[in-house]
């Protein structure tokens, strides 16, 4: 399937903010299926004093949810590229209807799946599930993605 280094052409993520470590099954323009491996050397854990507690090294739903839609990322990407439409960065609008079933902790491997409901212009409607194993960890019932022109991104503008 891609691995990292194939993944970074397709998607305009790059340390530390790829959250995705490797493609494990693709149905071309329908579904994807992700793995992200959490370690504790994860840039969020970089402040956490020796000795905090387990709860403290919980992974930020806010990067699950990044991580999930980074699959879909990758899923459209390769619908645009193949179109010859690229002509901009994907970013994660809207999403609704979530629900996290369980923590996730360094040493865990989220496995995310994730399905193209309808593609519209400049924009794709996904729904998804992200597991560790076989336990469900948190639902995506809708997310919207949008195509931005680079020229309107103002990446690490102060």
């Amino acid at each position: 399937m891609l691995e990292y280094a194939d993944i970074r052409g397709v998607i305009p993520h790059a340390h530390p903010m790829l959250l995705v470590d490797r493609v494990v099954e693709w149905e071309p323009y329908d579904r994807i299926v992700t793995l992200k491996a959490v370690t504790g050397s994860e840039p969020c854990y970089a402040g956490l004093a020796p000795g905090a507690p387990r709860r403290a090294f919980a992974y930020p739903p806010s990067l699950l949810m990044e991580s999930w839609g980074q699959g879909g990322a990758i899923l459209w990407m390769r619908r645009v590229d193949e179109r010859g439409e690229r002509g901009g960065a994907p970013i994660l609008a809207a999403s609704r209807d979530m629900t996290f079933h369980r923590e996730v902790f360094p040493g865990d491997t989220l496995r995310h799946v994730v399905r193209v409901d309808q593609y519209s212009g400049s924009s794709v409607i996904m729904s998804g599930e992200s597991y560790v194993g076989d336990d469900l960890v948190a639902e995506i019932g809708y997310a919207i993605a949008v195509l931005r022109p680079a020229e309107e991104l103002t990446w690490g503008a102060a």
